[in-house]
């Protein structure tokens, strides 16, 4: 039995669950989500929590179990709380902005990189050099975060570069001067 699969997600007040078919729909107070659970697994709905079962004891049915019960658990997080992804800028003369839902970095290229913000997303920006990244959809949120660092990674001489708030770059010695 699946040990994340086996147990039971608590609803809290205000989150409504429904289920479609394979389809499962939360509704909350941030908002709704929906995902397909994969084949194998059953939804259990109860008064004020639910669960997921499996229907196979093959391989598949085995991995579905956690990874269904795991979906169904971030959705009821995200529409009651959310989620956030913190991302640190580091570098002389390196900053953020954001402007009508296109965030602005300048990260030491020749032009500024332009990230357009997808909907569901939403970025704040604290001092130039920290951006926040929130919302209800945990997928979206970490994509959205791993997509702007992507746009000026993390260089392991010097450390400038954008990186994940709290990430700890393994910094490199640079050249020396050798004496014979």
């Amino acid at each position: 039995m699946s040990r994340i699969g086996k147990k039971t997600i608590e609803l809290p007040v205000g989150v409504k669950v429904a289920q479609e078919g394979r389809l499962v729909k939360v509704a909350g107070p941030k908002g709704e989500l929906s995902a397909v659970l994969p084949l194998g697994v059953e939804f259990v709905q109860g008064e004020r929590a639910v669960s997921v079962r499996r229907l196979e004891e093959n391989r598949m049915g085995r991995s579905a179990h956690g990874l269904a019960r795991t979906l169904v658990n971030n959705m009821v997080t995200g529409v009651s709380k959310g989620f956030e992804k913190g991302l640190e800028i580091a570098g002389v003369g390196y900053r953020a902005e954001l402007n009508n839902n296109v965030l602005k970095l300048v990260v030491g290229f020749s032009t500024p990189r332009e990230y357009v913000v997808p909907q569901g997303v939403a970025i704040k920006i604290e001092k130039q050099v920290n951006i926040l990244v929130s919302g209800i959809d945990r997928h979206l949120v970490g994509k959205v975060a791993a997509e702007i660092r992507d746009l000026r990674k993390p260089e392991p001489y010097k450390g400038k570069g954008i990186r994940y708030a709290g990430e700890k770059v393994r910094r490199k010695v640079g050249k020396s001067v050798g004496t014979k």
